[in-house]
C-alpha cells in the first residue's frame, strides 16, 4: 500500500494554476537537454497518409505488431513453445513500449513504468518469468519465493512532502490531526477488506488479471460511479484520504479520482495479494531503468525475430492468410508480409487505423480515452534537502500537480553518489485527454523545465542550479482511462475476440489497466490463441 498515489480534483485544479503560472517565470540560465521520445512525427504518418499495398515480399507463420510488453510476452511465448518462424515488428528504434528507458555517464534511467510490486502468488506463468530473470531465486521450506535483494527496492523506498516536512512513507501522517489520522485509518481498513474479499462465484473480488475478478454484482457494481463519489458515499471527508486516494489513480492510471472508475480505483489497493520468503504485498521490485530491465529479458533472447524502425501501416485479412503492410523508416520503403497469424499488441486507437473494421472503430471510439503524460529525466549534483526524511527511492509531494520524482541512481551500491538522475513524472490529467495532448505538443522543453521547477523548487531551492540536463519526453497517448463502465461493460469483451480466427489482439488497453502483468497475460493470451489455430 506504499506505493499508491492520488491527488483531489480541487487540488489538482490548484495546482494546475500553479503549473500555469510557472510556465510564465523563466529560468535563469539556459538548461541542457531536449524533447526526445516516441516516434510521434514518424507515427502520425499513420494517421495523415494514405498508402498503397505493394507485392509480398516475406512469408511469416506469424507476424507481431507492437514490441512493448504485450508484443514480447507474445513473442516469448510462441518461442518457448516451438514457435519460430514468426517476425516482430516495431515502430521504434528499440522494443520496450511504455517500459523504455534511456542511460547516461550517472545510470541508466527510466522513461515510463519505473517498477514492478511484489507479484500475486496465483500467478505460475509470470513467476517462472522472475524465476528466468533471477529476480526470484528459489522457494523457502513454505513454497514462498525468495526474491533477489539486488533487485527489490532498497531502504529509504518512499517519502512524502507534507506541511512543511519530509515524513517516512507515502500515505499521510505529518501535521494531521487525531480526527484525520483516524480517517485515514478507517480507509486503510477498508482496502484490506476489500483486499480480503471474496465474491459469491468464490473468486477475489479484486484479481490480477483483471478478467480474473469475481463478476458478484456487489462488487463490479463499483464500476458504475467514480472513486471521488464513492470517497464521498463512504463519509471519507479528509483532504488527506482524497489527496491519497486521487495520487493513486493520477500515479497508476494517468486520471483524476473524481473521473476513474471506483472498482479500478479500489483496484489499485486491493489486488495485491503477494508474500514471499522476504518480501510482502506492498514492497516493490525495481532497477535504475525501471521496467526496461524488463523490457530487456523478455526481447534478449528474442533478437533474431525482431525488426525495429518498422511503421505497420496496414493490415489486411484475408481468406488463408493476412497481409501485414509496414514502412522501413531506415529504406524509407513500403514492404508487405503474408502471415496465417498476426498478433496486434497496439493500442486500439491504432488499431483502428490498420484495420478497415467499422464496428471496431466506432466501440474505441466512444469507449477508450488515453491519458498522456510527461516524464523529465534531470542529472543533477547535489541537492539542499529540506528538514525530515532523507532521500528516498520514490519522492512525493503533497498537493503538487505532478507526482514526484523517483532516483534512478538509488539502487547503485556505491555510497557516495556525486551526481544522480532524477526521474520527474506529471501525468496530465487537469483538462480532457485531447486537450492536454494538443497542449503538450506546442510546448517547448524551456517551457517543461519551467514547470517542473516550478514544482520541486518547493523542496529543493537550488535545483536550478544543480540541473546539468533535463531531457523530456511527452507521452500523447501513454495509457486507456478505466472510465465508469469500462471494467465491467462489454466493450473489453468485444474488442478481445479475434477476427476470423487469424488476427488476435494483445494491449494493456483490453485490460483497462496499464500494469505490467496485464501485459505481461495479454501477450501470453493470444499467443496461445495463435497456438489454438
Amino acid at each position: 500500500m506504499k506505493r499508491r498515489k492520488f491527488i483531489q480534483l480541487g487540488s489538482a485544479l490548484a495546482g494546475y494554476g500553479l503549473l500555469a503560472t510557472s510556465c510564465s517565470n523563466h529560468t535563469k540560465r539556459k538548461i541542457a537537454g531536449e524533447i526526445i521520445g516516441a516516434s510521434s512525427q514518424t507515427g502520425h504518418l499513420l494517421r495523415d497518409k494514405q498508402f498503397e499495398t505493394p507485392p509480398i515480399s516475406e512469408q511469416k507463420e506469424v507476424v507481431i505488431v507492437g514490441g512493448g510488453i504485450s508484443g514480447l510476452s507474445a513473442a516469448r511465448w510462441l518461442h518457448r513453445n516451438g514457435q519460430t518462424d514468426f517476425l516482430l515488428l516495431d515502430l521504434e528504434k528499440h522494443t520496450g513500449g511504455n517500459a523504455s528507458s534511456g542511460t547516461n555517464a550517472v545510470s541508466a534511467y527510466p522513461w515510463g513504468a519505473h517498477y514492478i510490486p511484489i507479484p500475486n502468488n496465483d500467478l505460475p506463468e509470470y513467476t517462472d518469468f522472475l524465476t528466468e530473470c533471477n529476480v526470484i531465486t528459489g522457494r523457502d521450506e513454505k513454497g514462498l519465493p525468495v526474491y533477489n535483494e539486488y533487485h527489490l527496492c532498497s531502504d529509504p523506498q518512499e517519502r512524502l512532502f507534507i506541511n512543511g516536512n519530509w515524513q517516512d512513507g507515502l500515505i499521510p501522517q505529518y501535521g494531521l490531526s487525531p480526527e484525520e489520522k483516524s480517517e485515514v485509518k478507517r480507509f486503510l481498513q477498508q482496502m484490506q477488506t476489500f483486499r480480503e474479499a471474496k465474491g459469491n462465484d468464490g473468486k477475489d473480488a479484486f484479481a490480477i488479471p483483471v478478467d480474473s475478478s469475481s463478476n458478484d454484482p456487489l462488487y463490479t457494481s463499483l464500476d458504475n460511479i467514480t472513486m471521488a463519489a464513492w470517497l464521498q458515499q463512504e463519509n471519507y471527508h479528509s483532504k488527506y484520504v482524497q489527496w491519497y486516494a486521487n495520487y493513486c489513480t493520477r500515479d497508476d492510471f494517468g486520471t483524476r479520482s473524481d473521473v476513474i472508475s471506483a472498482w479500478t480505483g479500489i483496484h489499485y489497493f486491493a489486488a495485491r495479494k503477494g508474500n514471499g520468503a522476504n518480501a510482502k504485498h506492498d514492497d516493490v521490485l525495481t532497477w535504475p531503468q525501471g521496467n526496461g530491465w524488463l523490457a530487456e529479458q523478455l526481447s534478449s533472447p528474442l533478437q533474431p525475430y525482431i525488426r525495429t524502425n518498422a511503421l505497420a501501416v496496414k493490415i489486411i485479412p484475408g481468406d488463408k492468410q493476412a497481409t501485414v503492410v509496414y514502412y522501413d523508416i531506415n529504406t524509407h520503403t513500403l514492404k508487405a508480409v503474408a502471415a496465417k497469424q498476426c498478433i496486434l499488441a497496439t493500442p486500439q486507437f491504432i488499431n483502428n487505423r490498420l484495420l478497415d473494421n467499422k464496428v471496431r472503430t466506432a466501440l474505441v471510439d466512444a469507449h477508450l480515452h488515453y491519458a498522456p503524460w510527461m516524464v523529465a529525466n534531470l542529472t543533477v549534483s547535489q541537492l539542499k534537502e529540506r528538514d525530515g526524511a532523507p532521500l528516498s527511492w520514490d519522492n512525493v509531494l503533497y498537493e503538487s500537480f505532478g507526482l514526484g520524482y523517483v532516483d534512478a541512481t538509488h539502487q547503485q551500491l556505491q555510497q557516495l553518489k556525486p551526481k544522480r538522475v532524477l526521474t520527474y513524472y506529471l501525468p496530465l490529467s487537469t483538462n480532457t485527454p485531447k486537450e492536454e495532448r494538443l497542449a503538450a505538443y506546442k510546448r517547448s522543453h524551456e517551457d517543461w523545465i519551467n514547470i517542473l521547477l516550478g514544482d520541486l523548487k518547493k523542496v529543493h531551492p537550488d535545483i536550478e542550479e544543480k540541473i546539468e540536463r533535463a531531457d523530456v519526453m511527452v507521452w500523447g497517448h501513454a495509457m486507456a482511462q478505466p472510465l465508469p463502465g469500462l471494467m465491467h461493460g462489454d466493450t473489453r469483451r468485444r474488442l478481445q475476440e479475434s477476427i476470423n480466427n487469424q488476427i488476435h489482439f494483445a494491449h494493456t488497453d483490453l485490460a483497462g489497466i496499464s500494469i505490467f502483468e496485464e501485459a505481461f497475460y495479454q501477450g501470453i493470451g493470444a499467443a496461445k490463441k495463435v497456438i489454438g489455430s
